[in-house]
């Protein structure tokens, strides 16, 4: 291990982000985003230090100056992949470059299945950004689910190759829809870590009852009504409709014009 990060207290609040390493602009957006986010809640951020999804998640973490660990595939002492050299040295800065194998093991595709195993153990979830049918990033998922770890998905273009994989997780219930930061943390936090609940937009009629809301749908928009038309087509008795009309007209969602009554706004 590298770094100053104390592992039982880094994962104690983690989540692991993982995906594609031919990643799309849309992919590595979303994984630093959410790298980011996890951050500022103070969400440990792991992954593998690859090309694509996990370096965008690492770099993420480290622009919200969180704790971000590296899992590898090899010995901590080696740099892999070569061209992330710089992003390993600096999370061995200020988080942690962790592996189960021994300095100066290199790479090798085994280990990498192996090593997705960790990766998948040490969040508490597991958030899938991009992923083909068959990659590295469904390996992971299928460790996090055979670990009973919680699984989330990011949900892509159908006509990207890269959003196959989630969205057959999703399609197929094994993994949850991730779409923000708050909807992580209200899947893998503690009870009651609520995602907010997005506000409907105010409508003018939202104020309205049941009859008065009836004969506003009743008029129209161009031609005018008579009160009898409107009672007829709202099903609001006709003495109602005459006195709810004037209201809508002060409220300014109804006006009254020489061929009758029309709705100004919907």
């Amino acid at each position: 291990m590298r770094g100053p990060a104390l592992l039982d207290d880094a994962l104690r609040r983690a989540v692991s982000v993982v995906g594609a390493r031919s990643a799309t602009a849309y992919g590595e957006h979303v994984a630093s985003e959410f790298g980011y986010g996890l951050a500022e809640e103070s969400v440990t951020v792991v992954s593998g230090a690859a090309y694509g999804i996990d370096g965008a998640a690492h770099r993420g973490a480290l622009a919200g100056h969180g704790t971000t660990v590296a899992v590898l595939a090899c010995g901590v002492d080696l740099s892999y992949p070569a061209a992330h050299t710089a992003l390993l040295d600096r999370i061995a800065k200020e988080g942690a470059v962790v592996s189960e194998y021994a300095p100066g093991t290199p790479p090798a595709k085994h280990r990498f299945l192996v090593r997705n195993r960790l990766i998948a153990a040490m969040g508490l979830g597991t958030v899938v950004v991009e992923a083909g049918v068959r990659s590295g990033a469904r390996n992971t998922a299928g460790s996090a689910t055979a670990l009973g770890k919680i699984l989330l998905a990011v949900p892509g273009s159908v006509a990207s190759a890269m959003s196959h994989g989630c969205h057959e997780l999703l399609r197929t219930g094994a993994a949850t829809l991730a779409c923000s930061v708050p909807e992580i943390l209200e899947a893998v936090g503690q009870i009651g870590e609520l995602a907010p609940v997005a506000a409907a937009p105010k409508r003018p009629t939202d104020g309205l009852g049941e009859q008065a809301l009836r004969v506003h749908d009743a008029l129209s928009g161009r031609a005018g009504r008579s009160p009898e038309q409107v009672a007829a087509e709202s099903g609001v008795p006709l003495d109602r409709v005459r006195a709810l009309l004037p209201e809508l007209e002060l409220t300014g969602l109804a006006a009254r014009g020489e061929e009758g009554w029309t709705r100004v706004r919907s």
